[in-house]
C-alpha cells in the first residue's frame, strides 16, 4: 500500500475515533440526565401519591392521558392500560409500581424509546404545570 493511502486510512480512522469518543460522551451525558430526571420524577410522584387524594390522582392522569393523546404517543395504550391496573388498585405501591415498569419499558433500548421517553417525561411536566400553576408568573 502507498503511503499516502496509508496516510488516508490513518486519517479516516482518527475521525472515526473522534467521532465515536465523541458519541460516547454524549450518550452518557443522556444517561446521566435520565438517571437524574428518573431520581426527581420518583421524588414527586411518590410525595403525590402520599399527599393526594385517589381523586387528584385520577384527574392527574386523565390529563396526562389526555396529553399524551394529543401528542400522539405509540406507547400510549400501554401506558393507558397500567395506569388503568393502578387506579383499580389505588395504594401508593400500585402508584410506584407503574411508575417503574413504564419508565423501565420506555427508557430500556433504541433512540425510539428514548424520544418516546423525553416526550412521557415532558407532558408529565406540562401537566403538572396546568394542574399545579406556579403562583410566580414566567
Amino acid at each position: 500500500m502507498s503511503e499516502e493511502k496509508s496516510n488516508e486510512w490513518d486519517s479516516l480512522w482518527q475521525e472515526y475515533s473522534k467521532s465515536l469518543e465523541n458519541w460516547k460522551k454524549v450518550f452518557e451525558q443522556i444517561q446521566d440526565a435520565s438517571n437524574q430526571m428518573q431520581a426527581k420524577f420518583n421524588e414527586v410522584w411518590e410525595k403525590a401519591a402520599k399527599e393526594s387524594s385517589a381523586e387528584t390522582m385520577k384527574m392527574f392522569g386523565d390529563n396526562w392521558q389526555k396529553a399524551l393523546a394529543d401528542a400522539g404517543m405509540k406507547s400510549y395504550n400501554e401506558f393507558g392500560q397500567a395506569w388503568q391496573k393502578a387506579l383499580s388498585e389505588s395504594n401508593t405501591s400500585a402508584f410506584k409500581q407503574f411508575a417503574e415498569n413504564w419508565q423501565k419499558a420506555l427508557s430500556s433500548s433504541g433512540m425510539e424509546q428514548m424520544q418516546a421517553y423525553g416526550e412521557f417525561m415532558k407532558k408529565f411536566a406540562d401537566t403538572w404545570r396546568t394542574m399545579w400553576p406556579s403562583s410566580k408568573s414566567n
